[in-house]
């Protein structure tokens, strides 16, 4: 009989040999932080409830108008990112990539030490929420956003190792200290206590800028020298000269005031419906910035995503939202021109009155176009292939008392937002085409001039 060779080890043994090398092969190849979890391990509903909390904490805080508010939500949408980056795959940290944060140590992640990104994400959110309403936000505001924090960390926490718990909490709070730290230099540092940032001269030329109603001054004057996260934002996009002034009948300008005049004299009641769902007022809603943010949390929250896209996508709006407004605002305030009520009562109709309420700053150009301008190029890139289509129904405003508006294109959506303005007759037709024209330019620089990660579920 010939002799049959033996295995070096019983079959059964040799199976889970196989078995263990196969698992412990590709930890092998992983980097530095081979023992952190990854941030699309998470689900983003606790850092939803935040965005849910800071809608509310606008509508109801003295001195937070759309320009404070877009900020507010800037600062956030920073720090809840670097909270969470470390744990994206091929992501990079935005430090070394917006005008100034570079100067400011960030802390990084222990090498080879666990964490947990959504306790880490809880703690940083939480923290700088409270520093961007530190000296106006309500006992009852504050009273929510610590329950809110403590229930989440409970919420999460569950099986997570004590010294996992702490090193993440500690982490996410050293981000928000010092995003907080850098947001105290760009030139808004609490400037929702002096909204309207007093004293300031009010020039008297026939093309400025008047008082509409009961503000006797325009808001926030120097809002626009404003560090911007991207310097491009500002130095790129801003518009060319309006129209040259002019009061007589049939010239350029005349006839943008007889556009607005003949659009509201002649409203269908969709676009009444449209004026009046798109306004935003400020301390009736949560602001232009925070619909446009409220949009977005439903397509997220439909769409299922994983707490990576999520703090990713906020940071790509944030970054956006905040500057648009700084540029908008330079605009308004360089060319300082004056509102169509103004114009059409001095020159056309003395008894002419406008849909809703005009906001007091100056016309060209239109806030809401800008922030809807960037926003909808964010949600385009994130969302579509490029075209901008996606079928989806607004309820954001339901809270608001509106009805649910349906769209199917994230490009016709900020049409219709532009267009609200010439409806409501508080804006130019060029104020609301060139301020889409600055938002999406400023959207586009987000998306393209920051490294993002690109391949996060």
């Amino acid at each position: 009989m010939l002799f049959k060779p033996q295995p070096l080890l019983p079959k059964f043994s040799f199976l889970l040999l196989l078995t263990f090398l196969l698992l412990w092969m590709p930890s092998c190849q992983k980097d530095e932080f081979a023992e952190l979890s990854e941030t699309e391990d998470y689900d983003p509903d606790f850092l939803y409830k935040y965005y849910d909390h800071l809608c509310f904490t606008i509508k109801t805080t003295q001195g937070f108008f759309p320009p404070q508010a877009a900020r507010a939500y800037g600062y956030i949408g920073l720090a809840q990112y670097e909270a969470v980056v470390h744990g994206i795959k091929n992501a990079q940290s935005l430090q070394n990539q917006l005008n100034g944060f570079s100067t400011y140590k960030l802390p990084v992640p222990e090498s080879g030490k666990e964490y947990n990104w959504a306790l880490a994400s809880n703690a940083a959110t939480a923290k700088i929420f409270k520093f961007m309403f530190e000296k106006r936000i309500s006992a009852n505001n504050a009273r929510v956003l610590d329950s809110l924090e403590a229930q989440n960390q409970i919420n999460l926490m569950g099986g997570v190792p004590s010294d996992v718990i702490d090193r993440s909490v500690a982490f996410g709070q050293k981000i928000a200290e010092v995003v907080f730290e850098y947001s105290k230099t760009d030139g808004g540092h609490e400037v929702y206590l002096d909204p309207f940032q007093l004293p300031f001269t009010l020039p008297t030329d026939d093309y400025c800028w008047a008082p509409t109603g009961a503000a006797l001054q325009p808001l926030s004057p120097r809002w626009g020298s404003n560090r911007p996260f991207l310097s491009i934002n500002v130095t790129q996009t801003q518009v060319v000269a309006h129209t040259p002034f002019s009061v007589t009948p049939g010239t350029p300008f005349f006839n943008e005031a007889m556009e607005v005049y003949g659009t509201v004299t002649n409203n269908t009641p969709e676009q009444i419906e449209i004026a009046k769902y798109w306004a935003d007022d400020p301390f009736m809603t949560c602001t232009p910035a925070g619909h446009t943010f409220n949009i977005l949390t439903q397509v997220m929250r439909e769409e299922r995503i994983s707490l990576a896209k999520a703090a990713m996508s906020y940071a790509r709006m944030c970054i956006a939202e905040n500057d648009a407004f700084i540029a908008c605002w330079k605009g308004k305030y360089d060319y300082f021109l004056i509102r169509p009520v103004t114009y059409i009562k001095r020159y056309i109709d003395p008894n002419f009155n406008t849909v809703i309420g005009t906001p007091p700053f100056p016309a060209y150009t239109s806030g809401h176009s800008c922030e809807i301008g960037a926003g909808s190029r964010i949600l385009t890139d994130l969302f579509t292939d490029g075209s901008g289509n996606y079928l989806f129904t607004d309820y954001s405003q339901l809270q608001f008392g509106f009805k649910a508006r349906n769209f199917s294109n994230f490009n016709d959506m900020a049409e219709e937002c532009a267009n609200s303005r010439l409806y409501g007759g508080i804006h130019f037709p060029m104020d609301n085409s060139k301020g889409l024209q600055v938002g999406k330019a400023i959207g586009d620089n987000v998306n393209k001039s920051i490294l993002w990660p690109r391949f996060v579920r």
